[in-house]
């Protein structure tokens, strides 16, 4: 093997994108936040599908919180999804902004046998992949989580 000229490698990565409510810095809980209402969805009954729209770029969650079977409170029904470069999440209060700065994001779903499945009440697994712009528009990170419904 030949002699390296270099021995250390500085990797720079810049996540302005996913600085969330901090404003500065890389927020992990932008992603796990979104993950984490995944893993929930369903919860509180099984009179309801879990997720109602399972496309590319938006899903539609639904939680009965307050135990009465149906999940039509302001809050039971989640919706993230993407518009242009924002990712947005809206619980019934219109759709707020949660991250600038989004290249993309790729939601898989998966059936209970890993296969993949565009029916929503056949989703037991989301795969999610969050692509964001870098400082300046150059560069990008990508992350990549999947998480499995908890109730289904």
């Amino acid at each position: 093997m030949p002699d390296l000229k270099y021995k250390r490698v500085l990797l720079k990565l810049s996540g302005e994108a996913l600085a969330g409510q901090k404003g500065t810095g890389f927020d992990f809980k932008v992603l796990e936040r979104l993950a984490t209402e995944v893993r929930n969805a369903g919860a509180g009954g099984v009179g309801f599908d879990a997720i109602s729209v399972a496309e590319r770029e938006r899903i539609v969650l639904h939680v009965d919180r307050d135990g009465d079977g149906r999940t039509t409170a302001r809050d039971e029904t989640i919706t993230w999804r993407l518009a242009g470069t924002v990712l947005r999440r809206d619980a019934g209060g219109g759709a707020q902004p949660i991250v600038d700065g989004v290249r993309s994001l790729v939601l898989e779903y998966l059936d209970a046998a890993r296969r993949p499945t565009a029916v929503p009440a056949e989703v037991r697994t989301v795969v999610i992949t969050l692509t964001t712009e870098g400082a300046g528009g150059i560069g990008a990170l990508t992350l990549t989580t999947q998480t499995r419904l908890r109730t289904r």
